[in-house]
C-alpha cells in the first residue's frame, strides 16, 4: 500500500540570518529533516528582515527567522509580513525569550532557542507542517488492485484497522484496502490524525465531543483507550486552539 500526502513532500522555507554560522546549522538540520521524513524542501536565505518583508506573500510556507539583526530585526519583519497578508508559518529562531508578547502579536508558532537542538527543531517543524496541513487541503493517495485513489485528508474522518485491511471511512463512504495502519499511522498524523487506540485512527477535524471514554466522529463514537484518553485529549485541546 502506498500512502503519500503531496503538500508534506514539499515545502518551500525561507531562512533570516545574518550569522553565517547559525544559517549553515539551519540549512543541515532541514536537509537532515527532509532525507528523514522524505520531504523535498526548498531553501532561500535572507540576512537581514528587510528582504523578507519584501518577498512576496505567498512564497513560503515556513519562516526561520533570527530576532536580532542589523538593517531590520525579526520582529519587525514579521509585522510587516502580518501587515501585507502573509500568512506563512514563523518560527523564531534566537537566544531571548522576552518577545513572547510581540510573538503571539504576529501569529509565530514557536522560539527555537540558540544553540540549535536537531530534536527540539525537528519537532517545532513537524508543527509547523500540522499547522499548514489545518489551513490546506492534503491528498492520500492510496494504492488498491485497480488503481490508484486519490482521497482529500480532511474528508477522512477516521481510519479503522480489521486484521490485514484498512478502513478509511470517509464523508463520501468507505474505501477498505489492505495493509498495516502503522504504516498509516507515519503518514496521517502530521495532518492532525490521532491514534484513540490500536485500531482507530481519528481525523480530530471531526471530533464532536467525547463521550463514555469515546470521540464522538461523524456520528460514531469510536473508543479511546485508557492509556491513550490524556494524550488524545491534549492533542484535541491543541488542535481546538490553534484551528
Amino acid at each position: 500500500m502506498d500512502i503519500r500526502t503531496d503538500f508534506y513532500m514539499k515545502i518551500n522555507i525561507a531562512i533570516v540570518e545574518d550569522e553565517d554560522q547559525a544559517a549553515a546549522s539551519i540549512e543541515q538540520f532541514l536537509e537532515q529533516f527532509g532525507r528523514e521524513q522524505g520531504s523535498q524542501i526548498r531553501i532561500k536565505r535572507y540576512t537581514d528582515g528587510t528582504a523578507i518583508a519584501g518577498a512576496e506573500s505567498d512564497e513560503y510556507d515556513i519562516i526561520l527567522m533570527d530576532i536580532m539583526m542589523g538593517e531590520m530585526d525579526g520582529m519587525t519583519a514579521a509585522e510587516k509580513i502580518r501587515e501585507r497578508g502573509g500568512d506563512a508559518v514563523i518560527i523564531f529562531i534566537t537566544n531571548r525569550t522576552d518577545y513572547a508578547i510581540r510573538g503571539y502579536q504576529v501569529d509565530a508558532l514557536d522560539y527555537v532557542l540558540k544553540p540549535l537542538n536537531y530534536l527540539s527543531f525537528s519537532r517545532t517543524l513537524k508543527k509547523a507542517i500540522e499547522k499548514l496541513n489545518n489551513r490546506r487541503g492534503q491528498k492520500v493517495v492510496i494504492s488498491t488492485r485497480s488503481g490508484k485513489l486519490f482521497l482529500d485528508a480532511g474528508d477522512i474522518c477516521y481510519v479503522e484497522s480489521q486484521g490485514h485491511n484498512i478502513t478509511y471511512s470517509t464523508l463520501r463512504g468507505d474505501v477498505t484496502v489492505r495493509g498495516r495502519i502503522q504504516d498509516v499511522e507515519e503518514n496521517l498524523v502530521p495532518m492532525v490524525f490521532f491514534r484513540s487506540n490500536k485500531g482507530y485512527l481519528v481525523n480530530l477535524r471531526h471530533v464532536d465531543g467525547v463521550q463514555d471514554e469515546c470521540a464522538l466522529v461523524n456520528g460514531k463514537k469510536l473508543p479511546v483507550s485508557r492509556s491513550r484518553k490524556a494524550p488524545f485529549m491534549a492533542a484535541l485541546t491543541r488542535f481546538m486552539g490553534e484551528s
